[in-house]
């Protein structure tokens, strides 16, 4: 059996891609600048690189699941044009206001929770106390303290935010390019 590895826990909306309101469809998905130089950093460093993302424009009825894994196909293509693998995708589907009782939780996947995380370290075999997690709203960060993810960061994206925010973060950067850039050092480059 092998040992646990890290993980890079990225957030996809904003960190990874360009932040719009409940992205879906492929037309309306663009990758943030030096998205893919930063991955192909982390993943040459060892880290498994695993998505976990809140969809809940499924449980209010905007796409369906074939669609976001229509969409996650093609991040899938795009980065691997540049030899960069994902290890994993994990989403939430489930809201808060859903019109479906079923679908509005409470679930233990929706960040702040850390079902996702905590799912992908068993399926994956990942060591959370060495492993990152990068998002853009202080509820990833929260997602990544509760499930024991070493290092927490934010990047920006648009979304505001507060001084109690930016504490609850390990350091918060412009993005991921940047964060790999400064903050994990120049074995991370090479």
């Amino acid at each position: 059996m092998t040992a646990p590895r890290p993980a890079a826990f990225l957030d996809r909306d904003g960190v990874i891609n360009v932040e719009r309101d409940y992205v879906y469809r492929v037309e309306d998905f663009e990758l943030q600048p030096g998205v893919v130089e930063a991955l192909a950093a982390l993943q040459r460093a060892g880290y498994a690189l695993v998505v976990v993302t809140n969809q809940g424009g499924i449980a209010l009825g905007l796409y369906g699941e074939a669609e976001m894994q229509h969409l996650h196909t093609h991040l899938r293509g795009l980065l691997a044009e540049a030899g960069v693998q994902l290890d994993g995708i994990y989403h939430c589907p489930h809201h808060p206001r859903s019109p479906n009782p079923a679908m509005r939780g409470p679930c233990a996947c929706r960040k702040p929770a850390p079902g996702m995380l905590l799912q992908a370290a068993r399926e994956l075999q990942l060591d959370l106390t060495r492993s990152l997690l990068v998002g853009d709203k202080a509820g990833d960060v929260a997602a990544g303290r509760a499930a024991g993810v070493g290092q927490n960061f934010l990047v920006r994206s648009g979304h505001v935010l507060s001084d109690t925010d930016v504490a609850q973060a390990d350091a918060v950067y412009d993005d991921l390019l940047e964060l790999v850039q400064r903050r994990l050092g120049p074995a991370l480059r090479a």
